[in-house]
């Protein structure tokens, strides 16, 4: 999504929106209340890359990171051409922005087909390493697009692997199961066949799983791929750049709607909906495009993709600014609120709102990408 304020001067300022439901996050999206949105900070790094994407929280202090500091990564550079961005930001709750990375395309350990534009797939690890998608272009367009990596960063902002090749293809959101030396990535991709469908639609999403093993402080070392979920629905698209299964979020091990079982929730944008992937971290085989939990409601165009502390499933929405909130009951989902957290542009919220994360006691950090800037919303 192409900004639309490439310089937001880092500042706070609180706005208050009468919505239809407010998000707490320690509990759900209620009754009509008026929530109100903070921004943080601005996202734009001394190199004036824009549009953030990816939101990450820090889950232990190591190296140059923070615990409860939040990572975001940004898609765009100065000139807001859409996968070109390199840098990945650290911020405090309080504000304080750091330049945690900044990723030089032309100095990686291991292939990254096409070189660097930073996506929303990002997470940070209990061992310290930092792991961000890659769908880069040239020129700012489709056309352009590659199939990117998956970058492997260390506690200090160094790039020192990478993961690339089949079925890794356009990697455009990602979460993680973290075990300290075991995790499971869960990875959408977003370009096979896209390119050559000029704007069509075709069915050739993936969502990856890649099985890693992190021993005594060293890298982590790949140990299977395992695409679970395939043949989602995805398109390029001018403003977009491409639009295809975006987030991804996993259910807790005691899920209570789940019998037990954990579900991996994908956000299959083009058809307004959220599916669930059954078994996500033992299956060895696709599950197709999964189960549909919940389809219409508010969805509109859902992108980024959260667990609430409660289990409730939080989606953000490309097409007009809203956050949906869904509780899951056995196989299905209700829409239990919305809330307006970007009413900018024309129509209004359209493309401002991409990466999010919950974190209990405090409220919900986001994105703007019309304002460049990390938000909370309480």
């Amino acid at each position: 999504m192409k900004t639309l304020n490439p310089m937001l001067p880092a500042k706070r300022r609180r706005v208050t929106y009468v919505v239809a439901a407010i998000l707490m996050v320690t509990l759900a999206l209620a009754g009509a209340q008026a929530g109100t949105i903070t921004t943080v900070a601005s996202t734009i790094p001394s190199n004036g890359d824009v549009n953030p994407y990816g939101v990450a929280v820090v889950p232990a202090t190591s190296g140059s990171l923070t615990e409860g500091n939040i990572l975001v990564s940004n898609f765009n550079n100065s000139n807001n051409l859409q996968g070109t961005g390199t840098t990945i930001v650290q911020i405090s709750p309080s504000g304080t922005v750091t330049l945690f990375a900044q990723i030089d395309a032309n100095n990686l350990p291991g292939p990254c087909p096409g070189g660097v534009g930073l996506t929303t797939a990002l997470v940070a690890l209990r061992t310290g390493w930092v792991i961000v998608g890659s769908l880069p272009t040239t020129d700012g367009t489709a056309k352009t697009a590659k199939a990117g990596c998956l970058l492997v960063l260390n506690n200090d902002g160094q790039v020192v692997e990478t993961f690339s090749g089949k079925p890794i293809n356009g990697p455009w959101d990602m979460t993680a199961s973290d075990d300290g030396d075991r995790v499971g990535l869960f990875v959408t991709n977003v370009l096979n066949g896209t390119v050559a469908g000029k704007g069509k639609i075709v069915h050739r999403g993936t969502v990856l799983r890649i099985d890693l093993r992190i021993e005594d402080h060293s890298m982590p070392k790949e140990e299977a791929r395992t695409i679970i979920g395939s043949q989602f629905a995805e398109r390029t698209d001018p403003s977009a750049l491409v639009i295809g299964p975006t987030g991804v979020g996993l259910s807790g091990s005691n899920a209570r709607d789940h019998g037990g079982d954990q579900v991996l929730f994908v956000a299959d944008s083009l058809n307004n909906r959220i599916v669930g992937i059954r078994n996500p971290l033992h299956r060895n085989s696709s599950h197709g495009t999964g189960m549909t939990v919940f389809r219409g409601g508010a969805l509109k165009d859902p992108l980024g993709l959260a667990i609430a502390p409660n289990g409730d499933i939080l989606t953000v929405n490309g097409a007009n600014g809203f956050l949906v909130e869904t509780r899951v009951h056995g196989n299905h989902g209700q829409q239990v609120g919305k809330a307006l957290l970007d009413n900018m542009g024309n129509p209004p919220g359209v493309g401002a709102l991409f990466g999010l994360t919950p974190v209990a006691g405090q409220g919900l950090y986001f994105v703007d990408d019309n304002e460049n800037a990390l938000n909370l919303f309480q």
